[in-house]
């Protein structure tokens, strides 16, 4: 019987074939929680009669979105965790690495073949390493501590088909915003996208990310990219593990095929406030913004720094705007670091900070005041997502922001 890729990893776990539509119970891999969901996530594991979970080594527990603590609230919610974690003797646990989700790749904690699970809804980022992966809710995370499994409908699978090659400053999260804009909010609700494609095969594992991000902001339950060599390697160096073949079988039932060509594609940007209202650079360009934020588990990576540092050149950042810049991991912060960068943009007027998520999720700092505008690389564009309701989020690639941080106003980074 052909399958999905998403089919087979759900037969491999179930160890039974299995079919988009069933509903099976499978075990976990990896469980994530960080610092805002985490706490919600333990009172239900002890409400559902919790003593133990199922397996310590499987449990990852990081801190991101309000770390440093910002206020008390969120201080003690930390101090609650940090007693689970020696309570419960979990050592993938930490608070200083960074956003929960590059973290845990970089943790090797999701990889071909796996089923991850995520208190976050962009959980679904650890499909670039071709695991299932996915974000649930804090009481089905207290079932999956206690009982190490979960149950599933597995998802049909829309398949994404790329080709061509990007222009000049065109790159991953061009592609994802236009592929959000054409699927729309909830085209693909609770279905899998499979990135596939000459445009996916030649991205680095960076863009990959990028894109199995953005799965959720088309209502997607989870994105994932075969695994292929970039694949192996990246994961080949953060755990030990032996490559085997995992791909979708020619003939696999996909409930959808759609196709997107990148040759032509112009640089993204989402107007608000929802990501899949995404238009071509040209159509809001000369926008006035107050601030810039370059970041977050979406675009916080070396990668990302090195498309900003080549359109800022030797210049600086207007005076106009705040321009935010925040690694999504001390490991991306001290490559970005390495080679110059981070000087560089503190010249250039930026304000550099420690990996979290910052702005991102419109509680720790960063915030707008009432009629300001951002332009942001970082995932949604909700009303109020980074501060006021009246205030405006614009979303775009890292080369797009650095041009408009240059002007004060959206700008084509081809015109720069």
């Amino acid at each position: 019987m052909a399958s999905t890729i998403v089919e087979k990893i759900f037969s491999r776990k179930c160890q039974k074939q299995v079919s988009a539509g069933d509903v099976v119970m499978a075990p976990i891999d990896n469980a994530m929680i960080h610092d805002i969901t985490g706490p919600l996530a333990i009172k239900k594991f002890y409400e559902m009669g919790g003593k133990q979970v199922d397996n310590p080594e499987r449990v990852t527990m990081l801190f991101d979105h309000q770390i440093p603590a910002d206020s008390i609230e969120a201080a003690e919610n930390q101090v609650f965790m940090r007693k689970f974690a020696k309570e419960q003797h979990i050592h993938n646990y930490d608070i200083r690495e960074g956003v929960c989700h590059q973290v845990t790749m970089e943790m090797g904690k999701a990889a071909p073949g796996e089923i991850v699970v995520g208190a976050d809804s962009h959980t679904c980022m650890y499909g670039a390493g071709g695991a299932f992966a996915t974000g649930i809710g804090s009481t089905d995370m207290g079932f999956a501590l206690k009982f190490g499994a979960l149950y599933f409908r597995v998802p049909e699978t829309i398949k994404i088909m790329t080709r061509g090659r990007f222009d000049h400053r065109v790159g991953p999260k061009d592609l994802i915003l236009a592929i959000a804009a054409d699927i729309g909010a909830d085209g693909a609700t609770y279905k899998a996208l499979e990135f596939t494609g000459e445009v996916i095969t030649s991205m680095d594992m960076a863009g990959r990310m990028t894109c199995c991000n953005m799965a959720i902001e088309m209502g997607a339950k989870a994105g994932i990219c075969p695994p292929d060599a970039i694949t192996w390697d990246y994961i080949g160096k953060v755990r030990d593990i032996t490559p085997f073949e995992l791909s979708s079988d020619a003939g696999a039932d996909y409930c959808e095929s759609r196709e997107y060509d990148a040759a032509g594609l112009a640089p993204q940007v989402a107007v608000p406030h929802n990501v899949d209202l995404g238009v071509d650079v040209t159509r809001v360009a000369g926008t006035p913004v107050d601030q810039v934020f370059i970041g977050s588990c979406t675009n916080g990576r070396y990668e990302d720094f090195r498309d900003v540092a080549e359109v800022l050149g030797n210049r600086k950042f207007s005076d106009k705007v705040r321009v935010i810049i925040i690694p999504a991991s001390r490991q991306e912060y001290l490559k970005t670091l390495r080679a110059g960068l981070i000087e560089r943009f503190v010249e250039a007027g930026a304000l550099v900070e420690a990996p979290c998520c910052g702005p991102c999720m419109g509680g720790a700092f960063g915030l707008l005041a009432p009629g300001e505008v951002s332009l942001s690389t970082s995932n949604r564009n909700f009303r109020g997502r980074q501060g006021s309701t009246a205030a405006s989020v614009y979303l775009c690639s890292p080369a797009t922001a650095a041009a408009s941080a240059l002007f004060g106003e959206i700008t084509d980074p081809r015109e720069v």
